[in-house]
């Protein structure tokens, strides 16, 4: 008998997988800065509300003889509201793409780990919970930040 021509039909998959030329490039470290942008927003929530109920409600908080280890409870309250938004803002603006966002994040959460130190003989389980989201955040942050490009006529490799 002669041969046949084959026509090659339609490529079957799994569903929801992509061929390797049409995924996403992650190289860049893209959706771990979405991570961290969307910790930074959950992060800053939790620390506006705990800013805000300091301030509208500070019996809340049940505050001993030696307070807070720095400030009062209405100082502390404020500057929880302000780390707070700015967090927020600064959390879309990560998961946005924003490269500004990466270094204002770090300095933020970090910031804010270390106000949230002061707050733990008041409120040891919630302070403990955003110091581990500000914690996660930096490391999500840094450990997959975009890899720099090297410059134009030059490599990496010369440095080495």
């Amino acid at each position: 008998m002669g041969e046949q021509a084959f026509a090659p039909g339609p490529t079957v998959r799994p569903v929801g997988e992509r061929p390797a030329d049409e995924r996403p490039d992650n190289s860049s470290g893209t959706g771990w800065l979405r991570f961290g942008g969307t910790v930074v927003v959950l992060a800053g929530l939790f620390t506006l509300v705990m800013g805000v109920t300091a301030l509208v409600k500070g019996e809340y908080y049940a505050v001993g003889p030696q307070g807070t280890l720095v400030v009062d409870l209405t100082a502390w309250g404020w500057i929880h509201v302000v780390v707070g938004a700015l967090a927020l803002g600064t959390g879309v603006a990560l998961a946005l793409g924003a490269g500004w966002a990466r270094v204002v994040a770090v300095l933020l959460v970090g910031f804010n780990a270390l106000t949230q130190l002061t707050f733990l003989p008041v409120a040891p389980v919630q302070s403990t919970i955003v110091i581990a989201l500000d914690v996660l955040v930096i490391w999500a942050v840094v450990a997959h930040a975009p890899r720099p490009e090297p410059a134009a006529g030059g490599s990496f490799e010369e440095f080495r």
